[in-house]
């Protein structure tokens, strides 16, 4: 990412998020039976920092105006989108490829409508972010189930093993670029081997790359868009600003297709479904793909970064727990196979003796089953008080 200049933020702040409708938050005790009262949410995928003031200035803006119309003349919406794309990822779009659908969930779903049938199958690549399964499922398809492997501390794809677990009946792959739960970041030659894949399948990628821009220092993103493996025909990409600037409460998401005929299908169907663009996310977005929105990033991912090295250590001192080294994300990822404990006991102890809600791993599908995922993206004292629980419960 270039350098840029802009606001320091107090990532130290503490905000209250209780009684706000926060999912995160407000329905942990329903579903874990962890009171936020004396509990910490680590599960649902947004962070506890405010935005950037460049975004909550957008939104001032916008109520002090005080009419909340239609939004239009979308130019220079998407002509943020373009820089962004351009000066942080160094990935060259025009303005026409992008669609707003209502997040990144409904984005899969539109394209799992479009670009497959009835009792089609799709790829996943797993453990995997557990949405995807919810739809495809959802919309009668099947999901076929490709384990990833662990190698050095990170995921990697076997597509050897691959080749022997496909029925036939796959026509798309579903990415996660970055993935999430590891926090892997894809390295050139292993986008390179899965565009093969693809094509030799002639299976449709769907790009999930809504985690892009959190990439730890010395990490480098490469964008599916500039794999130049002749898959153009092929691949639909998926980008937001909602997890890197945590707004994702405005339910905007960018779904860019680059080929006519792919695009000329999308536009259709999202034509037939009625879907708009939200006013409150077009105008946070715009505001966001900025100069000072990228000096945030940096900032934010600073900060990250020193909440994974504090929250791994931790961890290490916790016998046969293994926290994957995260290249990207503030999603860490953590084995408790080693403790010898069944599942239902890691988690009776994180949920009832640290009173912290986690993601199960199991819900993550094939290999998640001994994992817990935890969000790291909030102020270090919290983190602290967390991991300090977590010790305390596996002593």
């Amino acid at each position: 990412m270039k350098t840029f200049g802009g606001e320091n933020t107090d990532f130290d702040e503490v905000i209250s998020r209780i009684g706000t409708h926060s999912e995160k938050w407000d329905s942990m005790e329903t579903v874990f039976g962890v009171s936020p009262h004396a509990g910490i949410a680590m599960w649902v995928a947004d962070m506890d920092f405010r935005p950037p003031k460049c975004v909550s200035d957008a939104v001032k803006n916008m109520q002090e105006h005080g009419i909340f119309g239609y939004f239009g003349d979308d130019s220079d919406y998407k002509a943020a989108i373009k820089w962004w794309m351009k000066e942080v990822h160094g990935w060259d779009i025009e303005p026409n490829w992008v669609f707003t659908t209502h997040g990144l969930v409904n984005g899969t779903s539109i394209c799992v409508d479009t670009f497959t049938e009835v009792g089609d199958a799709v790829v996943l690549f797993t453990p995997v972010y557990h949405a995807f399964a919810r739809v495809i499922e959802a919309a009668d398809r099947s999901v076929t189930e490709c384990p990833l492997v662990i190698e050095n501390g990170r995921y990697v794809f076997d597509f050897e093993a691959y080749e022997k677990l496909l029925t036939g009946k796959e026509t798309m792959l579903i990415l996660c670029s970055p993935h999430n739960p590891g926090g892997t970041v894809w390295m050139r030659q292993e986008l390179e081997a899965l565009a093969e894949f693809a094509k030799k399948h002639d299976l449709i990628i769907v790009s999930d790359e809504i985690h892009h821009d959190l990439i730890m220092p010395g990490q480098m993103h490469i964008p599916m868009g500039n794999i130049k493996k002749d898959i153009t025909d092929r691949l639909v990409m998926m980008t937001a600003p909602t997890k890197t600037f945590n707004i994702a409460g405005c339910h905007t998401g960018n779904v860019i297709i680059e080929d006519p005929k792919l695009r000329s299908k999308f536009g259709k169907r999202m034509k037939a479904l009625g879907i708009s663009g939200n006013a409150f996310g077009m105008m946070m977005t715009e505001a966001a793909y900025s100069p000072e929105g990228a000096y945030w990033v940096t900032s934010l991912m600073k900060y990250i970064d020193e909440n994974a090295r504090v929250f791994d250590e931790a961890i290490m001192d916790i016998d046969g727990a293994v926290s994957m080294g995260l290249q990207s994300t503030y999603l860490a990822w953590v084995d408790f196979s080693g403790t010898g404990l069944a599942p239902e006991d890691v988690i009776e102890r994180v949920q009832e003796g640290a009173e912290i809600a986690a993601s199960h791993g199991a819900t993550f599908g094939t290999g998640g089953e001994t994992y817990l995922r935890f969000n790291i993206g909030m102020p270090r004292v919290q983190l602290v008080d967390a991991i300090t629980r977590l010790k305390k419960a596996f002593a």
